[in-house]
C-alpha cells in the first residue's frame, strides 16, 4: 500500500485525476450492478430454489426467467413500432391520419374479407369459443395480422411506413432473440469447457470439488449424494461400455448395428405416423371449420370447440407418445447411459418442432391450393382463406392457449391429486409409485416448445409475445407450488453448468427452424389482398425493394451491390477465413493447456519422488 502511495505521489496531476476518475466510475458501476441485481425478477424465489434444491433445478427457472425477458422485449418492440402507430393514426391522436392505398392490378374478388365476428345478440358461450380459438370479437381487433390495413401514417408532418415497419421489426425481433442467446449460450459454453476434463480430473473433480454448498435442505443434501455416486457410478459403467465395444467381435457388432436400424425404422416410422395423423386432423379441422362458419346456428360449443382445437389435441398426444416409446427402444440399443439422454432428448426436440412445422405445411398446402383462373389470379385459396395470415395467426394463438391448458391441467388434475394419494394412502401399489418426478429436460422441451411457436406467430399475431409473457410468468408459480408440494426433483439431476448450455443450444435450434416457415410466408407465399399491411404487394418481402426505389441513386447503387454476388462471394470467403483462424487458435491454446496439465503432472511427480528420496534419507 505504501508502494502504491508512493508510485501515486509521482504521477502529474492529470494521470492522477484521470486514476481517480477510473477507480470512481469503477465503484459506482459495481454498486448499480449491486443494485440492480436486487431488482432481478425472482431473485428471492430463485435463490429459495436452489438453496433447497440445488443449481440443477435453479437453471431451468432462470431459463423461465429469461424466456419472460425475451418475450416482453419483443412485445415492446411489435406494439411500439406497429401496434401503436397504428392506433394513434386510426384515432387522430397527436394530429395524425393515415392512407389506405387500394391494391393495384387486382382481381376484385381477390379483395373481399368478411370476418366472422358476432352479430346481435349471441350466446356467452361464444364469447367463451371466441376467447379460446381467437375467432369472433378477436378476429377484427389488433391481437391479428388483418387487424393492420394502413398503408402509410402521418404523425404530425412524419411519414410512417408501417409496411415497411412490419417486416423490419419481425427482423429486429429475430436477431435480437438470436444475438441474445447466442451471448448466453457462450457464457455457458465457458463453464462446459472447464468441465471437459479427462476421465482421471473428473473423478477428482467429483470427489473433492462436486459438492453444492448452496443446499441447506436435508433431502435435497441426500438427493444430492445419491447424484454423485449416481454420477461416479455413469463413469465407471461408461468405462465399462468402452472396453466392451474395443472387445466386441464381428458378429457382436453386425448385431447391434443391425439392432440399431431396425430401432431407428421403427422410430422413422412413429414420426411418420404423427406426422399424417397432424396433417390429416389439420385438413379435416380447416374444412369442417369453413363448413361451420357457413352455418354458425346450428353448431354447439363442444363441437365447435373440438374441430378448432383437433391440430392442438393431436399434436399435444404425439408430443406426450412419441417420447414414451423413444425412452423405451433406447433401452436396447446399447449406447452409453449420457448418449442415451442426449439422443432421447434429440429425438423428443424434433418430434416437438417437426410438428409445428408439419401443422404449418399442411395449412400451406390448403392455402395454396388453386383449381380455377380466379383462385390462381390470387395466388391463394381466396374463398377458403381470404386473409390466410390471420388465419395462421390464430393457429398458433390456439397452440399456445391449448399448451398453456395442458400444463395448468396436469398441475391440477394429475400432480395434486396424485400427492393426495401417496400422503393418505398406505397401499403398496400407490407407494411404488410415488410422487411424480421434476424432470429438468422435459419442462425444459415445453418451453422451447412454446417458445418456438411464439416465433413464428409473432409475424401473424403481434401481441403474441405478451401472451407468452403473461404464459411463462404464470408457468413460473405453478412449476414453484408443483416443485415444492407436488413432485420430487429427479433421482438423476443434471449439471447447471451444463443444462444451461444446453437448453440454450436447443433454443437456438427452434429458433433456426422457425426461420423456415416465416421465411418461406415472407418471401415465396403471395400474401393476403384483402387485408394486412402488404396487400398491395405480391408478398411482403417486395415492400423492402419498393422502398429501396425511393431511395437516391447512389444509395441504391451501393445496396444493390451489397446484395450482388460479387459482394457476397469475397465477404463469404473472408469470414470462413477468420472463423479458421479462430478455429487454429482455439485449437492452439487447448494444446497449451495439455501441455501445461501434463507439466503440473510432472511437477507433482517430481515433488513426490523428492518427498520419497529425503523420507528415506531420514529414516538411514
Amino acid at each position: 500500500r505504501d508502494c502504491q502511495q508512493a508510485d501515486i505521489q509521482h504521477l502529474s496531476g492529470w494521470k492522477q485525476w484521470k486514476r481517480t476518475s477510473r477507480k470512481s466510475l469503477k465503484k459506482v458501476l459495481s454498486e448499480v450492478k449491486e443494485l440492480s441485481s436486487y431488482m432481478e425478477l425472482w431473485r428471492h424465489d430463485i435463490h429459495s430454489i436452489e438453496g433447497k434444491f440445488g443449481t440443477g433445478i435453479q437453471s431451468y427457472f432462470c431459463f423461465l426467467r429469461f424466456l419472460v425477458l425475451l418475450n416482453f422485449i419483443m412485445f415492446i418492440l411489435m406494439f411500439s413500432f406497429v401496434t401503436l402507430p397504428t392506433i394513434i393514426s386510426q384515432y387522430g391522436i397527436f394530429n395524425s391520419s393515415f392512407a389506405k392505398i387500394p391494391p393495384k392490378n387486382i382481381e376484385p374478388h381477390c379483395t373481399v374479407y368478411e370476418p366472422n365476428g358476432n352479430k346481435g345478440l349471441v350466446y356467452f358461450y361464444t364469447y367463451l369459443k371466441d376467447l379460446l380459438s381467437g375467432t369472433g370479437i378477436l378476429e377484427v381487433t389488433s391481437l391479428f395480422y388483418g387487424y393492420y390495413t394502413i398503408d402509410t401514417a402521418w404523425i404530425s408532418i412524419l411519414r410512417y411506413n408501417l409496411p415497411l415497419a412490419y417486416l423490419l421489426v419481425t427482423f429486429a425481433y429475430l436477431a435480437l432473440s438470436v444475438l441474445w442467446i447466442i451471448k448466453r449460450s457462450v457464457e455457458g459454453f465457458k463453464q462446459n469447457l472447464v468441465h471437459d476434463e479427462d476421465q482421471f480430473q473428473s473423478y477428482c473433480n467429483k470427489v473433492f470439488a462436486g459438492w453444492d454448498f448452496c443446499i441447506t435442505d436435508p433431502n435435497a443434501a441426500q438427493l444430492k449424494h445419491r447424484s454423485l455416486l449416481y454420477e461416479l457410478q455413469t463413469d465407471l459403467e461408461e468405462e465399462r461400455l468402452k472396453r466392451k465395444i474395443a472387445d466386441r467381435t464381428m458378429k457382436e457388432k453386425l448385431h447391434i448395428y443391425s439392432l440399431r436400424i431396425f430401432i431407428n425404422i421403427i422410430v422413422i416410422a412413429v414420426l411418420s405416423a404423427c406426422f399424417y395423423s397432424i396433417y390429416r386432423a389439420t385438413v379435416f379441422s380447416q374444412e369442417k371449420s369453413q363448413e361451420k362458419s357457413k352455418d354458425i346456428g346450428n353448431t354447439n360449443l363442444q363441437a365447435s370447440l373440438l374441430v378448432q382445437y383437433l391440430p392442438s389435441i393431436v399434436i399435444t398426444l404425439a408430443n406426450f407418445i412419441a417420447p414414451q416409446i423413444f425412452s423405451f427402444l433406447i433401452r436396447f440399443e446399447d449406447y452409453s447411459p449420457a448418449f442415451e439422454i442426449r439422443l432421447t432428448l434429440m429425438r423428443c426436440v424434433f418430434v416437438r418442432l417437426a410438428n409445428i412445422g408439419v401443422l404449418l405445411f399442411s395449412l400451406w398446402s390448403q392455402i395454396s391450393s388453386c383449381d380455377t383462373d380466379k383462385c390462381k389470379a390470387c395466388g391463394y385459396n381466396y374463398k377458403l382463406y381470404p386473409c390466410w395470415e390471420t388465419q395462421v395467426g390464430q393457429e398458433m394463438y390456439k397452440l399456445m392457449i391449448f399448451d398453456f391448458i395442458i400444463i395448468l391441467a396436469v398441475t391440477l388434475f394429475l400432480d395434486f391429486p396424485r400427492k393426495l394419494l401417496v400422503t393418505h394412502c398406505s397401499c403398496k401399489p400407490v407407494q411404488w409409485c410415488g410422487l411424480q418426478e421434476f424432470g429438468i429436460s422435459d419442462n425444459v422441451l415445453e418451453m422451447i416448445y412454446g417458445q418456438t411457436i411464439c416465433w413464428i406467430g409473432t409475424f401473424f399475431s403481434p401481441l403474441l409475445p405478451a401472451i407468452a409473457t403473461v404464459k411463462y410468468f404464470i408457468i413460473f408459480y405453478i412449476k414453484k407450488i408443483s416443485l415444492i408440494h407436488t413432485r420430487k426433483p429427479a433421482a438423476r439431476p443434471i449439471r447447471a453448468s451444463s443444462s444451461n448450455f444446453f437448453f440454450l443450444v436447443v433454443l437456438l435450434i427452434g429458433l433456426v427452424l422457425a426461420f423456415i416457415p416465416l421465411g418461406i410466408s415472407i418471401a415465396h407465399i403471395p400474401s393476403s389482398k384483402a387485408c394486412g399491411p402488404f396487400r398491395s404487394f405480391n408478398t411482403s418481402w417486395e415492400v423492402v425493394p419498393d422502398t429501396i426505389l425511393g431511395f437516391p441513386t447512389g444509395l441504391q447503387q451501393l445496396l444493390y451491390g451489397i446484395a450482388s454476388e460479387a459482394f457476397a462471394v469475397p465477404f463469404f470467403i473472408v469470414i470462413c477465413l477468420i472463423m479458421f483462424y479462430f478455429i487454429a487458435l482455439a485449437g492452439a491454446h487447448k494444446r497449451v493447456v495439455e501441455q501445461l496439465r501434463e507439466q503440473l503432472v510432472m511437477e507433482s511427480r517430481d515433488k513426490l519422488f523428492l518427498i520419497r528420496k529425503i523420507t528415506e534419507a531420514q529414516r538411514h
